[in-house]
């Protein structure tokens, strides 16, 4: 040790927790809180941050007053008095120095304890930057610091392996233009878009985000990644999104893309819409209203037939058939809409998805695009791989962002929905 430890308190050093200082007095500050004094007992704190020769020459002593966690719920204020040495070594540009330790470096007012809880109170307690901040009595700059420090020591550097990716677009502010002084044309700085990777099937997360909604983007992304990250997916789910496939084709020509059942099912209920929307004006020349059959039912046709009660399928026939041919048709319609989600959740074999009723052409554009979508829709049939873990991550991004009140900054927005994305992921495979 340093000076003389007449008069340690073991018991408060323990309780203080910092490694490199011992207690040597506790007081009560008279404002609810605590006034500890410590001094150095690190006797690597004598060596020169320069030569690394330890000295041996004292030269004075300073306090400092480096800001700590609360202990007890009560805040406590660190009094440390340190020694400042002389280099011995005549070679040593450095003349002298100040004693520093890993739990307060040098230069700094806040200990690693303190910076160390700022982060993880963002990265996984789901805090803001600004309530972090308010709770532990930090600003805004340093809490942001503390956070990014944290998350590039709990985020792994490479996405994790897995055989299955999801890829989906989410949306959060508005775009941002710059007009080019050369050009004088108006050029997009910042994407309202961001189009995330995340792991379909193992629940880690979000493995990264990029700006734009092209094939390009995500491409590129792909391409980035380790080889041997790429060669393990076997299985890109997406929605009914053509830049998407042309990006995995392009980046992952062995993997399978896996369309999304939910967005199927939401194609079908869309053309059901517009088809009942379309032969209600041809019939009445109008919306439909109050008292009108189609009316009447608009609801029970955006219903699964295995949520209807008997009474309510018999009112939806009866009220159909008072509309004569448009209602029949528009039935037909919801049975199509229904044979298509019995062949996704039975999985058996490949329907003839054309009606008979060729002059419907809602039917007849539905049945175009599930044909050109067939490889992807069978191979969710055969796997049952699903983009839902895209779009529950896109409501926890929403969410995060709705928590902070919006972001200026893109790069802290990505790396806020990485963090919010895989706390769980990150609590199972680090539980201590």
């Amino acid at each position: 040790m340093n000076i003389d430890d007449t008069g340690i308190n073991e018991a408060a050093t323990r309780l203080l927790g910092l490694e490199g200082v011992s207690v040597t007095q506790v007081k009560d500050d008279g404002a609810g809180g605590s006034t500890v004094y410590v001094v150095t007992n690190e006797d690597s704190a004598r060596a020169c941050p320069a030569c690394g020769v330890f000295a041996t020459r004292l030269k004075d002593y300073r306090t400092t007053r480096p800001r700590h966690l609360p202990s007890g719920g009560r805040p406590v204020s660190i009094r440390w008095r340190k020694a400042r040495w002389h280099c011995t070594d005549p070679a040593c540009p450095r003349g002298s120095f100040t004693e520093a330790i890993r739990a307060v470096p040098a230069g700094m007012r806040t200990t690693t304890a303190l910076r160390q809880a700022a982060g993880a109170a963002v990265c996984d307690g789901g805090r803001t930057v600004v309530q972090a901040g308010r709770d532990l009595h930090l600003s805004w700059p340093i809490v942001q610091q503390c956070f990014e420090d944290y998350a590039a020591q709990v985020l792994p550097e490479t996405p994790p392996a897995t055989s299955a990716i999801g890829i989906d677009e989410t949306r959060r502010g508005k775009p941002v233009w710059k007009q080019n002084p050369a050009t004088e044309k108006w050029e997009l700085v910042a994407d309202a878009w961001h189009i995330g990777f995340v792991d379909a099937i193992g629940g880690q997360g979000l493995f990264g985000q990029v700006e734009g909604r092209n094939a390009a983007s995500v491409a590129d992304w792909l391409t980035a990644q380790p080889a041997s990250w790429r060669e393990q997916v076997r299985y890109v789910a997406i929605d009914l999104c053509s830049t998407f496939r042309a990006a995995v084709q392009r980046a992952l020509p062995h993997a399978a893309v896996v369309v999304d059942c939910f967005h199927i099912v939401q194609l079908a209920q869309r053309h059901l819409a517009d088809l009942r929307r379309r032969l209600t004006w041809k019939q009445h020349g109008r919306r439909a209203r109050k008292g009108d059959s189609i009316y009447t039912v608009r609801k029970l046709l955006r219903r699964n037939k295995e949520d209807l009660t008997e009474d309510q399928h018999t009112l939806f026939k009866v009220e159909l058939d008072h509309m004569g041919t448009y209602g029949r048709q528009i039935y037909t319609a919801w049975q199509a809409k229904e044979l298509l989600r019995d062949l996704l959740h039975l999985a058996v074999s490949r329907a003839h998805t054309t009606p008979d009723h060729a002059h419907l052409p809602e039917l007849v554009t539905l049945a175009e695009t599930i044909e050109q979508w067939w490889d992807g829709i069978e191979t969710y049939l055969t796997t049952g791989i699903t983009n839902a873990a895209s779009e529950g991550n896109n409501r926890l991004i929403k969410l995060e962002a709705r928590n902070a009140f919006g972001f200026r900054n893109r790069a802290n927005q990505r790396l806020r929905s990485r963090c919010a994305t895989t706390r769980r992921s990150r609590r199972e495979a680090h539980p201590h």
